[in-house]
C-alpha cells in the first residue's frame, strides 16, 4: 500500500497539477480552458490530467468536440480515507528500524563490556540509555534497593542517579523509601 501512497503524492507533487485540482474542484473544464487559465500548453495540461486520472482523481466526459474534465470528489474522499488510514500509514514504515536511534546512542555511550562511558545529559539520549539499562531487570519481579544497585553498578558507579532516572522515566516503579523496585 505504501507504493500507492507514493504514487498518489507524486501525482500531486506538481504546482500545476495542484492548480488543476483546485480549478476542477470549482467546476469542470476542458484542456483548452485549463491551458488558458494556467498559461501553459494544452499538451502539458493533457499530461498533467493523465497523471491525475491515473490515481483516480479526475475523469473526463465528452462534450461535443471537447473532453471536459472534472474532479472526482468522491474518489478523492475515498482515496484519502483509505490511503491515510492508520493501518496504511503504519504499513508505510514497517521496514523502518524503530530502534535505530536507541542502537546508535547505545553504541556511542556503551563500552565493549556493556558499561556506560558516561550518563548522557541530553534527555533523548538519556532515555535511550535508560531503555538499554532497564532490560537488565525482569518484568513482574521485585528487587530490593541493594539488588538494584548490584545490577546498576555493572553499568555505572552512580547507581543512585540511574535508579532515580529509571523511576523518573517511568521504566521502573518504587514502593516505600528505598523499599522494592520493579520494572514496568
Amino acid at each position: 500500500m505504501s507504493e500507492e501512497l507514493v504514487t498518489f503524492f507524486k501525482a500531486l507533487a506538481d504546482a500545476n497539477r495542484l492548480k488543476i485540482v483546485g480549478l476542477l474542484a470549482q467546476k469542470p473544464y476542458s484542456v483548452e480552458e485549463l491551458a488558458a487559465l494556467l498559461e501553459i500548453k494544452p499538451s502539458t495540461v493533457s499530461h498533467h490530467l493523465a497523471k491525475l486520472a491515473q490515481v483516480g482523481l479526475v475523469s473526463a466526459k465528452a462534450d461535443s468536440y471537447y473532453n471536459v474534465y472534472q474532479l472526482d470528489e468522491k474518489a478523492l474522499e475515498n482515496k484519502s480515507k483509505s490511503l491515510f488510514s492508520q493501518e496504511n500509514l503504519a504499513a508505510s514504515v514497517a521496514s523502518v528500524d524503530a530502534d535505530a536511534y536507541d542502537n546508535k546512542v547505545v553504541k556511542d555511550y556503551v563500552r565493549k563490556d556493556g558499561s556506560l562511558k558516561t550518563i548522557p545529559a541530553q534527555k533523548k539520549k538519556l532515555d535511550a540509555i535508560l531503555r538499554y539499562v532497564v532490560k537488565a531487570f525482569e518484568l513482574d519481579k521485585r528487587y530490593s534497593e541493594k539488588k538494584v544497585n548490584e545490577i546498576l553498578v555493572q553499568y555505572h558507579e552512580d547507581t543512585a542517579s540511574l535508579r532515580r532516572e529509571l523511576v523518573g522515566a517511568g521504566l521502573m516503579k518504587r514502593e516505600g523509601g528505598g523499599g522494592e523496585y520493579w520494572r514496568v
